[in-house]
């Protein structure tokens, strides 16, 4: 089975180290797993793209082509990626403006004042919304989630990034939009 997330939000917001921690721990969990990545020229503020692909059988294209999941942190990452999205689930901020006319399942979540409110630093709000995505979708157990976090993030700062990882993983299950 195939699943594609793609992450969208701006330059800064660490959707990079968000994708390439969740392909890590798709492939502890023992899954292929590929991550691509793409953002604006100004490297902060502009905009940035982080897809991953996972899969049980071997990968024969890297890019997400209808994903599962599109995580959108940005109003332009949802007015930009929201329409194309032909089936799955879109998972934004809450200070993200819904569109009506963008049909795909939506679930809107306090993931960036979660990160400022709960965890303390907005900077974790990547891992937050790691912790979303991974409940979400199931494609890791909360364990191995942890255990790439903790491989991927600076040193000194696993504590920080688990924490925002379970704060993450508490929104998804509140939300009521697991993979069943």
């Amino acid at each position: 089975m195939r699943v594609e997330f793609r992450l969208s939000g701006s330059g800064g917001q660490g959707l990079l180290l968000a994708g390439i921690t969740l392909a890590e721990a798709a492939i502890y969990a023992g899954k292929n797993a590929v991550q691509t990545q793409s953002y604006g020229p100004e490297a902060r503020g502009g905009s940035s793209k982080a897809e991953v692909v996972i899969s049980d059988e071997e990968i024969d294209y890297p890019k997400a082509t209808d994903p599962d999941f599109l995580l959108a942190l940005t109003n332009d990452a949802y007015k930009t990626y929201g329409p194309m999205m032909a089936k799955g689930l879109i998972i934004t901020d809450t200070s993200v403006t819904l569109d009506p006319a963008i049909k795909a399942r939506t679930v809107a979540l306090p993931i960036l004042s979660s990160a400022a409110e709960k965890v303390g630093k907005k900077v974790v709000a990547n891992m937050v919304a790691l912790g979303v995505l991974g409940g979400l979708s199931g494609v890791a157990p909360k364990e191995i989630l942890k255990k790439a976090v903790v491989a991927r993030v600076p040193k000194g700062t696993d504590e920080l990034n688990v924490k925002a990882l379970e704060v993450g993983l508490e929104l998804a299950a509140q939300s009521g939009a697991a993979s069943k």
